[in-house]
């Protein structure tokens, strides 16, 4: 589904479920237990849930998502940014032509560090976290490396959760973990699949997101100096970033539970649908024949790049909170910070869900 309209429709169909058990094809055995894509169709976290269980799973970690809890945590934020930036400039500085990799040193380790914190992970396993979340995402790994590190993954969480069981803390894997074996509303595998669901997600995405506003902005120079000019807020410049080139392109899976149209297009029952949440938002229908050039001025900079309806990002207002914190404080240390290479030289992430690069050199001028 590429339109605005069919994912629109589709998002908001109550005959379209994420629950796998929908998909005629998985049922009838025609998917293979070494499908790359099949540790995001097995999974039992709030991604594939519908009705009751999903309410169930969501309720229990919403309340770490919501705008107060959010809004408490913008002063850690604001210092980790600040400390993020004196880390560039110390690179900048060491670096023989000045050049510095803003997504290894800025974009990958601010909401790494948040969501980490959120979660009560330990310095060590940051990193080992970071290394298998790249590769989870990665399509282009083979079927085999998927599946191994999608077990590394499994065993390093079941770790956190032993530790937090141990030693519980002030975070959300102790809260989840009490929900488990006192109210015992979480199954362990659920609490397990919704730990995978909430920290690759979660800094991913944002990671992502980071870097194409930036590749955006420097890009469109006089667009950028509105922005800094206070002609245009930093939050409407975020929200046509998530238009034209949200951090998400896919998110694997819905299925039709009856025959069905959506959009005009005849759907049979136990259909596989994925999501085009990147070209909805590109779509000359919905946004005119612009809708595929970066203006923040635009009316209509609506979007779906966090979903929309019942399985809408509970991580939305995180993300928007810490991007709206890095950019102005990145844009006003390093007013002249451009990319340092031609866009058509940066390197693609590998990946049908997320959509970032591998690497963005930039100078800090």
């Amino acid at each position: 589904m590429t339109s605005h309209q069919a994912v629109s429709d589709a998002l908001a169909d109550p005959r379209v479920q994420k629950n796998k058990r929908h998909w005629r094809a998985f049922n009838e055995g025609e998917v293979p237990p070494d499908w790359p894509l099949i540790s995001w169709i097995i999974n039992e976290n709030m991604l594939s849930k519908d009705g009751e269980d999903h309410t169930r799973l969501r309720r229990l970690v919403s309340k770490a998502f919501t705008p107060r809890r959010v809004e408490q945590l913008r002063p850690a934020v604001t210092g980790i940014v600040e400390a993020l930036l004196d880390d560039l400039e110390r690179a900048a500085g060491q670096s023989e032509d000045g050049v510095v990799d803003l997504r290894s040193l800025v974009a990958q380790p601010l909401p790494l560090t948040v969501i980490s914190d959120l979660f009560g992970l330990d310095e060590e396993t940051r990193p080992k976290l970071h290394r298998l979340v790249g590769v989870f995402f990665d399509q282009s790994v083979t079927p085999d490396e998927a599946m191994s590190t999608f077990f590394e993954m499994w065993a390093v969480l079941t770790g956190l959760v032993a530790a937090k069981r141990a030693e519980p803390g002030d975070d959300l894997t102790t809260a989840l973990i009490a929900a488990r074996d006192e109210e015992d509303k979480l199954t362990e595998d659920e609490l397990i699949w919704n730990l995978v669901l909430f920290i690759s997600a979660g800094y991913e995405t944002t990671m992502n997101l980071i870097g194409n506003a930036v590749r955006l902005l420097t890009g469109h120079r006089d667009q950028l100096d509105m922005i800094v000019a206070g002609k245009v807020e930093w939050s409407e410049a975020i929200e046509e970033v998530l238009r034209l080139n949200p951090p998400g392109e896919y998110v694997p899976m819905r299925y039709t539970t009856e025959d069905m149209e959506l959009a005009g297009v005849s759907l049979p029952k136990g259909e596989a649908l994925m999501l085009g949440y990147a070209s909805a938002g590109r779509d000359p229908e919905r946004h005119g024949s612009t809708a595929g050039e970066f203006d923040i001025t635009r009316e209509d900079t609506s979007h779906l790049a966090f979903s929309h309806g019942r399985h809408y990002c509970l991580g939305a207002n995180l993300a928007r909170m810490e991007v709206n914190e890095l950019l102005p404080r990145l844009f006003e240390r390093f007013p002249g910070l451009d990319v340092a290479v031609d866009e058509a030289d940066l390197a693609e992430s590998p990946s049908i869900i997320s959509a970032g690069v591998e690497a963005l050199p930039v100078r800090l001028r």
